[in-house]
Order: structure tokens, then sequence, then C-alpha cells
């Protein structure tokens, strides 16, 4: 059966206030699964808690809608079950940098195949508009009583930091572009990060869809690229990263899109698993029979409890 771009939508209502960011991001995600012609049954998107998480319920593929900065380790143990799954995770800006940052430097040092769309409007827009993690320091917004007291997170650099293979930015109200930078985060092998940058309407009255688009340009049309392979020199490695730093600082004035960085050195967590385990890949968990056809186990576990018999 051929697909259509509608076999990616569900028939429950889309329900975010208007004008949202959300809506091009859903758009995006969408679009991307659509146009890699990926099957719906064959993608799993997980997300945690937050104006964010409501995505997968948008979306015609498996769709697990967990706890609170806990997306990733359900989604890692979904993907190491079934390597064959293609994973999304949807994390909120104070969702996955809050509450469940731990989670989020630990999904990148593991380098499982894996995308993460992380929605950033600087503020948790479900519970009415308190500062996220990536709101910037002495920045008050209309739902603040005072100016936020905290420095903010920075995600490409965390992302970079913590050993995520691939890291880029989009801006949800660039669709067409928005989905290129997901597709090619899905197409990468190892923990792809796509940080959107997402207008709160209703919370965030500074970083608005007017205060954005004048500020907004593409990294690859000032010619930048900042790929690292096993030919990369340490000069040249060094070059390259000083500069993505220094795009990754970029703020105010010019706001830069695009890939950042995209490393083809490292193997994934996957293919160092089938190095220790070479039947992993054939008979990974989610493939391997625990019942008959009637639904009796056929796994026991008695010899592991009698090592444990006092």
């Amino acid at each position: 059966m051929e697909l259509k771009l509608t076999d990616y939508r569900t028939e429950v209502h889309v329900n975010w206030c208007p004008g949202c960011g959300d809506y091009g991001i859903l758009s995006s995600i969408q679009q991307a699964l659509f146009e890699l012609k990926l099957d719906p049954s064959n993608v799993a998107i997980f997300s945690g808690i937050g104006c964010s998480a409501k995505t997968p319920h948008y979306i015609n593929a498996y769709g697990v809608h967990t706890l609170h900065g806990r997306a990733l380790p359900y989604a890692i143990g979904a993907k190491l079950a079934n390597p064959e799954l293609t994973v999304l995770v949807i994390l909120g800006d104070g969702d996955g940098l809050g509450i469940g940052a731990g989670h989020f430097v630990n999904a990148g040092r593991r380098n499982v195949d894996l995308t993460v769309i992380l929605y950033d409007n600087g503020v948790y827009g479900l519970t009415k508009g308190q500062a996220s993690p990536t709101l910037k320091l002495g920045l008050k917004t209309k739902s603040l009583p005072k100016p936020n007291i905290n420095q903010a997170i920075n995600p490409i650099l965390l992302a970079f930091a913590s050993g995520y293979t691939f890291i880029a930015r989009g801006y949800a109200y660039d669709v067409p572009y928005l989905k290129y930078l997901i597709k090619e985060a899905i197409n990468h092998k190892g923990s792809a990060l796509v940080h959107v940058l997402q207008p709160c309407p209703v919370y965030n009255d500074i970083n608005t869809k007017e205060w954005y688009t004048p500020r907004l340009y593409k990294l690859e049309q000032e010619g930048y690229e900042c790929i690292i392979t096993n030919e990369t020199t340490e000069e040249e490695y060094l070059r390259k990263i000083s500069l993505m730093i220094q795009k990754a600082n970029e703020w105010g004035n010019r706001i830069p899109l695009g890939i950042f960085y995209r490393d083809l050195r490292y193997t994934t967590y996957e293919e160092r698993i089938e190095a220790r385990i070479p039947s992993y890949r054939l008979n990974p968990p989610a493939k391997q029979k625990i019942s008959d056809p009637f639904g009796k186990p056929i796994t026991y576990i008695d010899k592991i409890l009698e090592e444990f018999l006092i």
C-alpha cells in the first residue's frame, strides 16, 4: 500500500493554544516520516509531560506518553529491545533539561540510535509559565513576578558535551526547514538532537515570532559545516569545534539555525552490544518468545532464584 501524508495523522483533535509553535513541529514530524516512507507500525514516539508531550497522540505510530523527564529511558529501553524501530523522543525544555537533565546527558554518552526533538519556548507552558532551564538570566516574561534568577542552559553545548553525534537547531514556524533537519537526524546513526525554537504566544511575550524573525539565519548560508570523521586531523577538529562553540553561543541580534555538528566516528550503542552478544541483532529481546500459543510462559527462572536462596 502506498503511504499518504494523512496516514501519519490520527483522528485525535489537536489541542494546543492558537498560534503555538507546537503545530509547526507536529507538521514537520509528520511530513518527515512521510517523506522517509517509514512504516507507521515500525515507528515509536515517546514523550514526557508538558505541552509538547501531547505530540504522540496526534501521530499515527506507536506512542508512549511517559513520566515527567523520563521519556528518554523509556525510549532507550524500547530501542534496545527492538533495534529495528525508528525511535523519536519528544522533550520539552523543562521536561528534558530540568527534571530529565540526567537522562538527557546519559542518552548522549551512550549514542543510542534515536532522535530527540527538544521543544524550547523558555517557559513551563502547561503549568502557567514559570521560567524553564533555557530562559535567559534576567528576563521577565509576563507570567513571572520578578526577572529570572537562574543562568540558562545552552542545549547545543550540553548535547555536544554529553556525546550526541548529531546536533541541529530548527524553528517551529519554518516547517520545510525543520522537516529537513528532522529527516537528517532520523537518518543519522547515533544519538541525534534537534533543538527547536518554539514561541509560546501565551506566556513568553519576549521570544515571540516578531522577535525571532529578523534574527534567524541558516548556517549553510555562510558556508558553515562541521562534520567529524576518522580522517579529521586534530588541528581540523579543534578549528571546527571552536567555530561550532562560537555559533552555539550566538544569540540576540543573530541566532543560527541548521546542523551544528555531525560526528561519524563512533559506533552506536546497539553495535557495541552486538559486539559483545553476536546474536543480539538476530534475536533481540522484543523478538524472543516468552510464551506458547496458549499464553503459557516458556521462560523459567528457577535456577536464578535458587542462587538467591539462603
